[in-house]
């Protein structure tokens, strides 16, 4: 994966993050390609801009804030798509991200197109 790529990655993730801590559940939601499908263990599976956009407002209601990822690695899958993975933590949580699978769109941009993650506990 060269520089370039990485950085446009990394993009995708920051603004998701940054999205999550002003949040802004339609913006966090805005940073997943349409028809992308959620698994956020133990809550659930969600498909779509819509219910993913519900599953953020209802975290960030519940005063849910500040999240960091830690021990980022990513990995090219197939062409223009690279997986994340990390450790995050949370004001209240922290948990594992077993799988974000980024694509690079027509754009130039990157987009969460499958996104899989536990909490771990409380804090």
């Amino acid at each position: 994966m060269n520089s370039k790529t990485l950085e446009v990655l990394k993009a995708g993730s920051i603004a998701w993050q940054n999205a999550f801590n002003s949040k802004n559940a339609k913006v966090c939601a805005e940073q997943y390609a349409e028809g992308s499908t959620m698994v956020a263990k133990p809550f659930g599976e969600f498909v779509g801009r819509e219910a993913i956009e519900a599953f953020w407002q209802s975290i960030i209601d519940q005063g849910f804030s500040d999240v960091e990822y830690s021990n980022v690695e990513w990995q090219a899958e197939d062409e223009g798509i690279y997986t994340l993975t990390a450790k995050w933590t949370m004001n209240k949580a922290f948990g594992v991200i077993h799988k974000e699978r980024w694509q690079i769109q027509e754009d130039g941009k990157a987009l969460l197109i499958y996104d899989e993650f536990e909490v771990m506990g409380e804090r």
